[in-house]
């Protein structure tokens, strides 16, 4: 082959290269949650310090700003999420003894006077409400506790499930910040607990109710494994361990199964 035969061949291979693209990145392989029942029993200490960014951005929406999958239900569960103690998040939920808010066990101890504010959000659509309740239930396995409200406001509580959606939200307050709102992909369940993934939380998320598509809580979210390359997965004990632990709860509070 002559030169100009040589530079001319070269130029297509060059061309034809660049028509393929750049070389695509391999996605994060989601992290296997419940290839061992045995292995799964072994879990690290629940802790409220954890950052579990999934991801390298913090996909949090201020609640009143959000209009995206779940905003059909959103706004009708958001008024039921507190912030508890300036530290962790609960949800006002619907139970045959009256309505409790949930929250993670390793937030409070049993017998503590908790604060509790409602309508602490940017943009409030409601008026802020502090109430004070006192903690009636509370355990680290499953890591869950109950908080008996002194005054309850005129608000829908959430209703329980057992049927977790391909997606998933959790509206929260971290870092004790106004609530916002973030959605993730259902990853599985088992033993007891519920896996997502690109779903973000900080401290001050603990104790946030997971939210289904239909709007109903399957879980409370406790811990997190995520990092900012998107490895891991957060996680949190399902509404049918803790009705099972519960003396308050009954099975009745599912209301889907």
């Amino acid at each position: 082959m002559s030169p100009r035969g040589r530079i001319l061949a070269g130029t297509f291979i060059l061309l034809g290269l660049a028509a393929c693209g750049k070389e695509e990145v391999p996605a994060v392989p989601h992290p296997l949650v419940c290839e061992s029942p045995a292995a799964s029993r072994v879990r690290p200490p629940p802790e409220v310090r954890g950052q579990t960014q999934c991801g390298p951005t913090a996909d949090f929406t201020p609640i009143n700003s959000y209009q995206g999958e779940f905003a059909d239900v959103a706004q009708t569960a958001e008024d039921a999420v507190v912030l508890i103690d300036g530290r962790c998040t609960g949800t006002l939920i619907e139970a045959s003894a009256g309505p409790v808010v949930v929250t993670a066990g390793h937030c409070v101890a049993l017998g503590d006077r908790s604060l509790i504010v409602f309508n602490f959000e940017d943009q409030p659509d409601g008026d802020p409400l502090i109430t004070e309740g006192t903690v009636i239930e509370q355990s680290l396995e499953p890591d869950y506790a109950l908080i008996q409200l002194d005054v309850t406001p005129e608000v829908t509580p959430v209703l329980l499930s057992a049927v977790p959606s391909e997606r998933l939200a959790i509206i929260q307050h971290p870092r004790g910040r106004p609530k916002v709102i973030a959605e993730g992909e259902y990853l599985d369940a088992c033993n007891s607990l519920v896996y997502y993934v690109d779903l973000d939380t900080l401290v001050g998320s603990s104790g946030a109710g997971v939210l289904n598509r239909q709007g109903q809580l399957v879980g409370v979210h406790t811990d997190g494994d995520c990092d900012t390359t998107g490895r891991g997965a957060n996680r949190g004990w399902t509404m049918e361990a803790i009705v099972a632990a519960s003396p308050y709860l009954v099975d009745a509070d599912i209301v889907a199964r």
